[in-house]
């Protein structure tokens, strides 16, 4: 029996990693990222995991979406006795909070942490280790939220949980012993557009206190050009390859992925739509040091009104925060933003960034040289799983947090 179970498992393996080999493309792993090793192992464990999710989905075992979801969990922190963990909700939205138990009477600083995961993906405990640190850190009091997750609650619903809960803890933020006027929203990945999302439908709030500050780690910010410097340079970099950034996100808000070449050409945007976005969106405000690693510039595709008509849900600013109007972004917060050089994501902080700046944002800037996207995620999976880059962007929004 022993036998037969390990040829079956071995047989299992075979077909994942052939399936793998045809159907993703061979990582390219720059040489200016450190411990690249480290990195191949990574990218190779997710692949498998991808490709025994498909698998199993196929054959009826369990859906791709809900396994991926096991495998994101990992291995849960051990008990910190230095700090008290309450499960609640905010309304309808389910939270975790964490606090120091240190006996301070001053109302503390309040954090809001939405998890990455392209809306589909991702949970409360899977970032225990992140907002734990945050935590200790900071002495904040910080809200991780529960969001509901596509596809059993459509795109929308993880916007309106976050904006929900947000809403929620500004009211009652004294509550939990935090000071009103000092609380901050964070979000990385898909949490990152969260963040900016729920940070503009605020602006013009006068009922609630005003956010102290948002947090962006390596955002996803617009669908409307696709072939930006980074996407170019980095489309084969872990973990976040090109392609794998438009499935995903097509999966989230539940779109045809038959439309995924013409998004990568730019023929789902049209004449009216590419006018108004270029002063956003565009290479031209992409700094020259940032082109010089293969970046060509991509021929204008010729739009076809029927992918304009279908794309319609890609240029909207809860899904797309960096096409908000300029009335909504001239009233933001104070705002963190964190990039990595080896991202496909890099350019949409850039000009996130360049587009608060021109409205006089002030903005903290963190850029990892040697950084990938999730390198921050992982960071606190110790040496051996976790990346210097990683544990150097997470100091860096301990110093800004410190500072608010």
């Amino acid at each position: 029996m022993e036998l037969l179970l390990a040829i079956f498992l071995a047989v299992l393996t075979g077909i994942v990693a052939i399936a793998f080999y045809y159907e993703h493309p061979k990582a390219e792993i720059p040489h200016g990222i450190s411990e690249r090793q480290k990195l191949y192992i990574f990218h190779y464990i997710m692949n498998f995991g991808f490709g025994l999710a498909t698998f199993l989905d196929k054959v009826g075992v369990i859906s791709e979406v809900h396994l991926l979801r096991v495998m994101m969990e990992t291995i849960p922190p051990l008990k910190d006795s230095r700090l008290l963990i309450k499960d609640l909700r905010f309304e309808r939205v389910k939270v975790r909070i964490y606090q120091l138990k240190t006996s301070n009477k001053n109302l503390r600083r309040g954090i809001l942490y939405f998890h990455g995961g392209v809306g589909r993906f991702g949970s409360i405990r899977a970032y225990e280790r992140k907002c734990r640190y945050f935590c200790r850190k900071t002495n904040s009091v910080v809200v991780s939220v529960g969001y509901r997750l596509a596809p059993e609650h459509p795109y929308p619903a993880q916007f309106e949980d976050c904006l929900t809960a947000t809403i929620h803890f500004l009211r009652t933020a004294q509550d939990h012993g935090v000071d009103p006027s000092r609380v901050v929203i964070c979000g990385d990945s898909s949490g990152g557009t969260l963040t900016a999302a729920v940070a503009q439908a605020l602006v013009n709030r006068r009922d609630l206190p005003k956010l102290r500050a948002q947090i962006l780690i390596y955002p996803f910010l617009q669908c409307v050009d696709l072939n930006l410097p980074s996407y170019q340079q980095n489309k084969g970099v872990p973990i976040l390859l090109k392609e794998r950034t438009l499935v995903l996100g097509l999966k989230y808000i539940n779109m045809d992925l038959g439309i995924t070449e013409e998004i990568f050409k730019g023929c789902h945007v049209s004449e009216d739509r590419r006018l108004k976005y270029q002063k956003w969106v565009s290479p031209d405000y992409i700094p020259h040091e940032f082109k010089t690693r293969g970046y060509k510039p991509s021929p204008t595709c010729l739009p076809s009104k029927e992918f304009c008509e279908m794309a319609e849900y890609l240029f909207d600013p809860v899904f797309a925060p960096l096409l908000a109007e300029d009335s909504v972004i001239a009233q933001l917060p104070e705002t963190f933003i964190l990039t990595c050089e080896f991202d496909v994501l890099r350019d949409d902080g850039l000009l996130y960034k360049k587009r608060l700046e021109d409205h006089g944002i002030k903005v903290t800037w963190c850029h990892l040289q040697e950084g990938f996207h999730g390198t921050v995620f992982v960071a606190l999976f110790g040496r051996v799983l976790g990346f210097r880059s990683g544990a150097k962007g997470l100091q860096k929004i301990v110093n800004f947090l410190r500072l608010m």
